[in-house]
């Protein structure tokens, strides 16, 4: 059995997508919602659409944590048949989760998702 190479195995670029997607999620809460410079009032008459659409999506995101959950999911879904496809969606919904106020079910999911892509490629399940 061999060991696992970061480059050869592609863990590096789950790392390097990871923070990334870290740093855009920290973005949209810090910078946008908690910053307040998206609207704070959107059901007054004149407020302007495209933020106030993007801030309605942006929080039924994690309302009832619901990112997580999705991240639960997919990362259940990706350990149980090991499919890099569910990984990589559990993997990066699981890391938006833990910023964007879902982080109970979205670190297990992640973690799950994580497990698989470490994996290396060619290691057969038994």
């Amino acid at each position: 059995m061999e060991g696992n190479d970061l480059q050869r195995d592609g863990v590096a670029r789950v790392l390097l997508w990871g923070a990334v997607l870290l740093a855009v999620a920290a973005g949209m809460r810090y910078g946008l919602l908690e910053n307040g410079l998206l609207p704070r009032d959107c059901l007054a008459p004149g407020s302007p659409v495209a933020p106030c659409a993007f801030k309605t999506a942006l929080v039924q995101s994690f309302l009832h944590q619901r990112l997580g959950w999705v991240s639960l999911v997919l990362g259940g879904l990706a350990f149980a048949t090991a499919g890099r496809r569910l990984a990589w969606a559990g993997w990066l919904s699981g890391l938006s989760g833990l910023i964007l106020y879902s982080y109970e079910p979205a670190a297990v999911g992640a973690m799950l998702a994580l497990l698989v892509l470490a994996r290396p490629r060619g290691e057969q399940r038994h």
